[in-house]
């Protein structure tokens, strides 16, 4: 299995024990690498100008400059995990794709479940080493719906919608909820026809049918594309 770098991160908050706090989670997480921190999102704007970041942990409020306000001054923001004290940002908060939103205090254990979503973000999946590759002729997989085995042939899949513990993978003019995660159907479906363009969205390249105000359609879906996908996703669409 490849070996990948440390994700490095930027702690960004007014309180300085939340970010003792962060910074030590940082420390005994052997894929993180914390390269600075930040008592203001204003300070946070400069250095991210400058220094190279993968993962930003920001807090939400601050004086003159939230972090919310922060993420829309961002062109291509890093990942994020915003941090804060309250529960009434979390909806506009997943507007700008972040990756997790931590509520204060934070544990250690879900402080790494927020790592671990970055990581899986970030780290490109071994094509070649894939069960699909090695067996390039299989065209479907079976999925548990309920208490049988459903044949869902790749090429008739039309997108993946995570919700919650369940992922919804339409088929045609059929939805299948299957309890399954999104890095479970990454690894199941084979990457040559499917690609990730939204933490929540993983798409039929073939379905396809325009990208709208940085949303794919497919027939009259339109699914978001996230900061973090953007690039990937143009790449694989073979866009011009």
């Amino acid at each position: 299995m490849p070996t990948t770098s440390p994700l490095r991160c930027l702690v960004v908050d007014d309180d300085p024990l939340s970010i003792q706090i962060v910074n030590n989670c940082i420390e005994n997480t052997a894929f993180l690498q914390a390269v600075g921190s930040c008592d203001s999102a204003v300070k946070a704007a400069e250095v991210l100008r400058h220094q190279s970041v993968d993962l930003l942990f920001l807090d939400v409020e601050m004086p003159l400059m939230s972090g919310i306000d922060l993420l829309k001054t961002l062109q291509n923001p890093p990942l994020v995990v915003l941090i804060t004290s309250s529960k009434e940002y979390a909806v506009e908060a997943f507007e700008y794709d972040v990756v997790d939103y931590l509520i204060k205090p934070i544990s250690y254990a879900r402080f790494l479940k927020a790592a671990q979503k970055s990581l899986e973000i970030r780290t490109p999946r071994p094509e070649a080493d894939s069960p699909n590759a090695a067996a390039g002729s299989i065209d479907y997989t079976f999925v548990k719906v309920d208490t049988k085995l459903v044949k869902v042939p790749f090429q008739e899949v039309r997108y993946v919608e995570a919700l919650g513990d369940y992922v919804h993978i339409v088929v045609g003019q059929h939805k299948l909820i299957v309890y399954s995660t999104m890095k479970a159907v990454e690894e199941k479906f084979p990457a040559a026809l499917f690609v990730r363009v939204h933490r929540s969205f993983i798409v039929n390249i073939r379905a396809v049918n325009a990208i709208e105000d940085n949303s794919i359609v497919i027939d009259t879906k339109h699914i978001p594309i996230g900061q973090t996908y953007l690039r990937d996703v143009l790449q694989r669409l073979n866009k011009f």
